[in-house]
């Protein structure tokens, strides 16, 4: 059994509760923020004792690259540096070398057409062969990502989102949903009957559901992978 100290069981509860309710490890500096450390160096240090213990596995380069071992079973990676900066993650790294038959296909989808489900033939570009063990959840399609509206969370634009199907949601979750013709990736806020899709980017407005919106959850993000630009 790993021995923890008390800091270290703190943050790796930390690390537990941000992928519960949002898909994502934290950053460092959401660590640092969270627990009052003077900068998100003193965050990595504990991080690094942690991984020295076996308790997480640390993607070099990613900001979300924290991957916990041993624990229930619940895995997650999230690269969220820029593509194209020194260790940035791509989908291509990705890839690991582990059998054939241990990897899963995950179909892509593009821009989705007006009125057809998500999952309807037209809306699929290619099929990715992935290692289940990179997400939080098993998820069952990928999304590519358009616009910067949640950029502040490491989800840019042409990036790949693992997205698992769920109709329903907790409040701070990051969504794919559908309100009308478009889709959209948002943080999700319930407020009684009011539903409020939330960017991560002050440049971006705030959506607010109105009862007349034909508005439905298309899926929960467990997962991110960075694509080649």
């Amino acid at each position: 059994m790993i021995k923890l100290t008390a800091r270290q069981e703190q943050i790796l509860n930390l690390i537990r509760d941000a992928i519960d309710t949002t898909g994502f490890p934290p950053t460092r500096a959401e660590i640092a923020a969270e627990l009052g450390f003077k900068s998100a160096n003193a965050a990595e240090e504990h991080l690094k004792a942690l991984a020295r213990k076996g308790a997480i596995e640390i993607t070099a380069g990613t900001s979300r690259g924290i991957r916990l071992l041993g624990d229930r079973g619940v895995r997650a990676a999230g690269p969220s540096a820029p593509a194209g900066t020194p260790g940035s993650a791509h989908a291509t790294d990705y890839m690991p070398q582990v059998p054939a038959a241990l990897l899963m296909q995950l179909p892509l989808i593009g821009r989705v057409a007006a009125g057809s489900p998500i999952l309807a033939q037209e809306n699929l570009e290619k099929t990715y062969s992935v290692d289940p063990a990179l997400f939080s959840a098993k998820p069952d399609f990928l999304l590519k990502v358009r616009g910067e509206s949640m950029r502040d969370v490491g989800i840019m634009d042409g990036d790949l989102l693992a997205v698992k199907k769920v109709d329903s949601a907790k409040n701070g979750q990051i969504v794919v949903a559908r309100i009308g013709s478009e889709v959209t990736v948002k943080r999700y806020r319930r407020t009684g009957a009011t539903i409020e899709l939330l960017p991560e980017n002050p440049d971006f407005k705030i959506i607010t559901v109105k009862p007349e919106d034909e508005f439905a959850l298309e899926g929960l993000a467990v997962g991110l992978l960075r694509a080649w630009h």
